[in-house]
């Protein structure tokens, strides 16, 4: 994507120098597959819909087996989709993909439709789709009570986070700013107004599964980065919250760059907050008005300062009048922080400046990175309150949080995943044990589940088994840490990255979304790709067991460029309980082209199933696993994708070596029966986001920035979604869009 302002990813990816093990120290002895391998049965009754719910009377299989829409399929028997480069949304033959809710689409009957060729005001978007969807969850809604309903097919709430933006393609000829450098106002309200959630009421017919949304529901709303939310947990009223807008650290307003999500057992949505520190803009004479902790910190988050230097070669050192070291400014993404009010409050603009500018916390926005990067509950049948950020999970990148099984009278357990490079696997598990009661019990089961509990950080070890280290003040390395000293618990939570860091958790590859399947409480987690893997430049990551390749992309005959196309990892808890503080891991599935030698192609991919850069991924009901790609290294061949996947257990492969030597454990090679391509996306783009009907007759999937390749507004690579019923349309400005799947015949999505 060609931007007016250049984002670079970079300060968000990179700030764990915590030198804390990487996998590379986990197999330095010899690996048996006695001592890591160990097959477990199936620890708990698998989850199941209501009992209103039957079979597919169009299914062509009679068996009783095959006429349960509930029942996980034995084996995939849909057409897999090929690879391609083509500017639609390709499914299945029997299957039809319609778009459903497109970037800029009115979700009140009072605003008019999309018009491509006069986008709407910036504050009309408070009643449109936000742009760049993202994670995504359907709850059944009972018409009778308004309240959420698991078994409820024809009418739900579709709730789904807008991550960022395409500024590109969001205002009608790009962004700019005037002869001052400020943004215009209307521009950056339309902006901060396509992040954040969407709440839309989705009807499915009964009979044609046919999708359409009532825009005349009182559930339909937008949830954006204006949006006052509340504290709740440890860390609500912590000094360290404190701004201007909420002296007493109980409330912010907003919640931005929502990637993955979740959803609880009581019927709320859960989304997460990314890479939310590039938004804020940072002074370079801030560093000398900060403590050492505060300098500390902001360094590990991501908005460190930078030394000015006067010579290309950096070799002198710009000085202030006082001998000071001269630090360059920290520009944000989107510099919000420029623009001048006319129709909102100076102050909505202001909070975008992190830098000290007052005499204390209270008159400024210096706190504000700390307001950001929360696990953020919101309950789409309550619009009167405000979501919020709960506390007890920890502050990072999140990337997705997924609830563990919901078994009456056991904890629960949140997992997430930290998606930077050399970050860290968390879970944090409930002090409240599941009662079935609370369902519907809206914010106040959330205050009961997740206000209280123990956050965990994950060490892996060389036999195959891991540790989860509780993040406590009480815990010695944690108090006693030399490179920040902690205050207390809040402190602890707000600053979980370096807490982490204390306890010596093994860092990661980008951990991105988490699934944990329904039928034996196993956690996958998707670790998408690292060019740094096993790089000479890169010594400090080498190859490792759970990383464990460095190759070469085939069609360009390169060297080495690490971990090119991704793969992903799962663990289960010892003796199948949340509140295990050991568990056991091995690596489900690698991304690699079908072409490449078996020793990178180490699960056995072929060209039905082959993919690149795993980074979406849930479960359904049933224990059908849904992958999805976000990639750069296979778009030659074909665009982003999703697959089906029919998982086993943990343990049920063995030993590998890969093409440069390193031993690893891996799960059972997959076949064409129990991994297939389901679709493949528009050009440019990354399939994201996928949730489901009850019935299993309509799946809802996200296309996130078609045409993010295009050098200019009116130069687009991509012409989606208007391509999906005209293909031959070469005007239209690409958007990201929901898309809606279903069978022709009406039947079971892949069912019999």
């Amino acid at each position: 994507m060609t931007d007016l302002f250049q984002y670079n990813e970079e300060q968000e990816l990179d700030n764990n120098t915590s030198g804390n093990v990487h996998f590379r120290d986990i197999l330095e002895q010899a690996i048996t597959r006695r001592s890591l391998i160990t097959k477990t049965a199936s620890g708990a009754v698998a989850l199941t819909l209501a009992s209103t719910l039957t079979g597919c009377g169009s299914d062509s299989d009679s068996t009783p087996e095959n006429n349960d829409p509930a029942k996980l399929p034995t084996k995939l028997n849909f057409t897999p989709v090929a690879k391609n480069l083509n500017d639609i949304v390709t499914v299945p033959e029997g299957y039809e993909a319609k778009v459903l809710y497109a970037m800029g689409d009115s979700i009140n009957q009072y605003y008019g439709p999309w018009d491509d060729t006069n986008v709407p005001s910036g504050p009309s978007f408070q009643f449109r789709s936000g742009d760049c969807h993202d994670g995504m969850s359907y709850f059944g809604l009972n018409t009778t009570t308004g309240r959420y309903d698991d078994t409820k097919s024809d009418h739900g709430l579709l709730v789904l986070n807008h991550e960022y933006i395409n500024q590109t393609f969001l205002h009608p000829e790009g962004p700019t700013t005037d002869a001052n450098g400020r943004r215009p106002e209307d521009q950056v309200i339309r902006e901060v107004n396509a992040h954040g959630v969407s709440i839309v009421h989705v009807k499915k017919d009964s009979k044609t599964q046919a999708v359409e949304i009532l825009k005349n529901s009182i559930f339909n709303r937008r949830i954006t980065a204006s949006t006052e939310m509340t504290f709740a947990g440890l860390v609500a009223k912590s000094p360290l919250l404190s701004t201007r807008f909420s002296p007493s650290g109980v409330k912010t307003r907003g919640t931005q760059n929502n990637c993955g999500n979740g959803y609880t057992p009581w019927g709320t949505y859960l989304t997460a907050e990314e890479n939310f520190i590039g938004y804020f803009f940072r002074s370079g004479t801030d560093q000398y008005a900060r403590s050492t902790n505060e300098n500390v910190a902001l360094g590990r988050y991501g908005l460190g300062l930078e030394i000015s230097y006067q010579d290309a070669e950096k070799t002198i050192e710009n000085k202030d009048a006082l001998g000071r070291t001269l630090y360059k400014d920290k520009k944000s993404r989107y510099q919000w922080e420029t623009a001048i009010a006319g129709v909102e409050d100076q102050d909505m603009y202001d909070r975008w400046n992190a830098s000290v500018v007052g005499t204390s916390a209270s008159e400024d926005y210096r706190n504000i990175p700390n307001n950001f990067g929360w696990i953020v509950e919101i309950d789409p049948f309550d619009s009167r309150q405000a979501p919020v950020k709960r506390t007890a999970l920890g502050r990072f990148a999140h990337e997705d949080c997924r609830s563990s099984r919901a078994i009456e009278g056991q904890n629960l357990a949140f997992y997430m995943g930290d998606d930077s490079r050399g970050e860290y696997i968390y879970k944090f598990v409930s002090d409240a044990q599941w009662n079935p009661k609370d369902v519907n019990g809206g914010y106040a089961a959330g205050d009961k589940y997740m206000n209280s509990g123990k956050l965990y950080v994950a060490k892996f070890n060389a036999d195959g088994t891991g540790q989860w280290l509780e993040l406590s003040i009480s815990n010695s390395a944690i108090a006693n840490y030399a490179k920040y000293d902690f205050v207390d618990q809040a402190d602890v939570l707000i600053h979980a990255r370096i807490a982490a860091d204390a306890v010596g958790a093994t860092r990661m590859d980008r951990p991105e979304w988490v699934a944990v399947n329904p039928n034996n409480g196993e956690v996958y987690v998707t670790l998408t790709n690292n060019s740094n893997r096993g790089s000479s430049k890169y010594p400090e990551q080498p190859v490792d067991a759970a990383n464990p390749r460095n190759y070469s992309d085939t069609a360009e005959q390169l060297p080495g460029k690490g971990n090119v196309n991704g793969h992903i990892i799962r663990f289960r808890e010892d003796a199948d309980t949340t509140t295990a503080t050991t568990f056991k891991w091995d690596i489900y599935l690698f991304g690699a082209e079908a072409k490449m030698l078996e020793n990178v192609n180490l699960s056995g991919l072929t060209d039905n199933n082959d993919f690149s850069s795993p980074d979406g991924m849930w479960f359904d009901h049933r224990g059908v696993l849904w992958i999805q790609t976000d990639d750069g290294a296979y778009t030659d061949t074909t665009n982003c994708m999703m697959l089906a996947a029919l998982p086993g257990a943990l343990g049920d492969g063995g030993e590998a070596t890969t093409s440069n030597g390193q031993a690893t454990i891996m799960g059972a090679k997959v076949t064409d029966e129990n991994l297939r391509r389901f679709l493949t996306g528009p050009k440019d783009c990354e399939i994201t986001g996928v949730t489901m009907t009850p019935d299993y007759k309509a799946i809802f999937i996200n296309v996130q920035h078609p045409g993010e390749d295009s050098p200019a507004y009116n130069d687009a690579t991509s012409h989606w979604p208007a391509t999906q019923t005209d293909p031959t349309n070469s005007t239209a400005r690409p958007r990201s869009a929901t898309v809606v799947i279903t069978r022709k015949d009406g039947g079971v999505i892949v069912g019999a």
